[in-house]
């Protein structure tokens, strides 16, 4: 097959007077596996490293494209049939095509570290991986909250495998670089902490178009109807059955109040939200554009984040800085992101979220100036992330790998 068959690049910049550019290739995940967050990351840091750095980084993003073979056979059934082929892609035909590109670059960076099987087809002194969290790792490091069958442990042992021979890491947070040092991964000075940053569509000024957009999905949103906000994956720690629970008692307290879901539910959720008679207040959207999804933050009253764990918590920061007050689980991660600017309750306490929220929904009626100071305070902390900085302090990571430093 031939490389223009398999990858699409984007190039930064060349060169430096003193310093030849470092050539570095940008690993991505697989479009077609539809991780909004982690082609993201991959975007924004090519993006920030061409405009930020493109007199001593010359970045390539590698983005190969996801052969199917097994899902031309209906008999294997469409979920069967999708799993084998990203399994195929991911640990035969990704890593083959990248032992062709060892000599085109100085050093590889791995945007996402459920990839890091791809370590063993590269020179892995001279790989960066950024680490969002340690959920792909989980039922080798604590078997006793997920036990997983032999062959998914063998499969995760080959990526972590992988992942430990990385000559630095990028942990996107204070919170995931305390895990990895907590189960020994790394040592201290191979992990460089770089939050993660707000991408530009998100933002408190109008844009005309996008707001009608939204106006049309969430109609009557304003004083006397407040659209509670939750966005992000279905995956069990997100505690999306809290989020269900949470948003029948505020609604049983604040009548008339909806929720609007960005990516979805499974269809054990949307059972759950029919056993609690909430499903005709749900607006369930897939994952939507960035400019879209900005005008619905824009929009809503309050975003709930019910997660009890992640690795940063890209939607408060993106919240916030839309306008839109945040109201989050209280673990250690999301405190870190969200600082002083966001409300915290207790993880899955759904009386102590209902009363939280209610009582936020009830300040807002009764206090717009105070509100809007609440508001004005997230927008505020939210400027602090950014995908501009998060590409300058990547590229002195590499600087200093290429120093041996």
């Amino acid at each position: 097959m031939s490389r223009e068959a398999v990858a699409s690049t984007k190039d930064c910049e060349v060169l430096t007077p003193r310093q030849p550019a470092i050539r570095v290739a940008v690993l991505c995940d697989f479009r077609e596996e539809r991780w909004p967050s982690m082609d993201l990351v991959g975007d924004m840091l090519c993006l920030h490293l061409r405009e930020q750095c493109g007199e001593s980084v010359m970045a390539t993003q590698l983005i190969p494209r996801l052969r199917k073979r097994f899902q031309y056979f209906p008999v294997l059934g469409g979920k069967v049939a999708q799993n084998a082929d990203r399994l195929m892609n991911r640990f035969a035909d990704y890593p083959a095509w990248l032992g062709e590109q060892r000599s085109r670059y100085d050093l590889f960076h791995l945007v996402d570290h459920s990839y890091a099987q791809l370590l063993h087809a590269l020179a892995a002194q001279r790989t960066v991986v950024t680490c969002h969290d340690l959920d792909t790792f989980r039922c080798l490091l604590e078997p006793e909250r997920e036990k997983r069958p032999r062959w998914f442990r063998a499969m995760t042992r080959r990526i972590l495998n992988g992942f430990e021979q990385a000559a630095h890491v990028i942990a996107v947070s204070g919170a995931t670089r305390d895990e990895l040092l907590r189960h020994n991964l790394f040592p201290p000075e191979r992990i460089t902490v770089i939050p993660n940053g707000v991408h530009p569509s998100c933002s408190s000024a109008a844009d005309p178009v996008w707001d009608q957009k939204a106006a049309e999905l969430m109609p009557d949103a304003g004083i006397d109807t407040a659209w509670l906000l939750s966005v992000g994956s279905t995956l069990p720690r997100k505690r999306l059955d809290v989020l269900l629970r949470v948003f029948a008692e505020v609604r049983r307290r604040v009548p008339g109040t909806r929720l609007v879901r960005v990516g979805g539910f499974t269809p054990e959720q949307i059972r759950l939200a029919r056993e609690l008679k909430v499903e005709d207040a749900i607006l369930n959207l897939p994952f939507l554009e960035r400019d879209l999804l900005a005008a619905v933050y824009r929009r809503a009253t309050l975003l709930l984040h019910t997660a009890e764990a992640e690795g940063f918590g890209l939607p408060l920061i993106e919240a916030m800085a839309c306008g839109c007050p945040v109201a989050g689980s209280d673990v250690p991660v999301l405190r870190e992101v969200g600082g002083a600017a966001a409300c915290y309750s207790p993880v899955a306490d759904v009386d102590s979220w209902a009363g939280a929220v209610a009582g936020l929904l009830n300040a807002r009626t009764r206090d717009r100036a105070a509100w809007e100071i609440r508001r004005e305070q997230g927008r505020v902390h939210a400027a602090r992330f950014s995908w501009a900085e998060n590409a300058r302090q990547t590229a002195i990571v590499y600087r200093n790998i290429m120093e041996g430093r």
